[in-house]
């Protein structure tokens, strides 16, 4: 098998199924990763230890017990998935969706705490020098915050999508391996490991990864650079 290959329909349909799964969970997570990180940020209350704990458990929990837990509350059977299976007849595991949640979930620890730090590294003063001129909480944080943190911001989505790229143990828990649905690089390369002189394609997908992910890596740097030179 020749590395350089073209890409099988196969392979193309992996690929554009883990960017579709890591752009999804990206930009499904970073409004909540926003608004966590910002709060941990500018905020003292008791339990503020407790509730960076419970954002960062992710960050330490084995991601098959992550995927667990999703099908315990999002399962046909689960605390709220028999819900939204008896009143809208949505199901949620073995879906796209499945592994877009697991994806976002794994990676909301690393986006909340580069957005957690690009806002600890704005200055308070500029913030409260808009609100003596009358500027809202709102607008402050639109028009002072979100810019100057904008670089940090833009690099903690940049890696929740690489990490995305890379989610494995939660995905296969709770999404199952399904080609064409929940098949993304990871499990792919996962499934031709099982397969007997199927190594080289295996290998083939790992390179596709790592320079999926690096081009994103990039391709962020890039981007952050744009508004710092402004």
């Amino acid at each position: 098998m020749e590395l350089l290959a073209p890409l099988s329909p196969a392979e193309c349909q992996t690929l554009i199924l883990s960017v579709k799964v890591g752009l999804l969970s990206c930009l499904g997570s970073l409004p909540f990763a926003l608004v966590v990180g910002w709060f941990l940020a500018r905020h003292r209350f008791p339990g503020k230890a407790l509730l960076d704990g419970v954002v960062n458990l992710p960050l330490v929990m084995p991601p098959v017990t992550t995927g667990y837990l999703l099908l315990v509350v999002l399962g046909r059977r689960g605390l709220l998935g028999r819900h939204l299976d008896a009143w809208f007849g949505v199901t949620i595991p073995f879906s796209l969706a499945a592994p877009v949640i697991a994806s976002a979930i794994v990676s909301f620890p690393l986006v909340v705490r580069a957005i957690r730090v690009a806002v600890e590294m704005v200055d308070p003063g500029l913030e409260q020098a808009a609100e003596t001129l009358g500027a809202g909480p709102l607008r402050r944080f639109l028009t002072i915050t979100v810019p100057l943190a904008f670089p940090g911001i833009l690099g903690g989505a940049v890696l929740g999508f690489a990490r995305s790229l890379g989610e494995f143990g939660a995905t296969i828990t709770f999404a199952g391996n399904i080609e064409g649905v929940t098949r993304t690089l990871p499990l792919a390369v996962y499934t031709m490991m099982q397969i007997p002189s199927h190594e080289a394609f295996a290998f083939r997908l790992v390179l596709i990864s790592i320079g999926v992910s690096l081009l994103a890596l990039f391709a962020g740097n890039l981007l952050a650079r744009i508004p710092a030179r402004r």
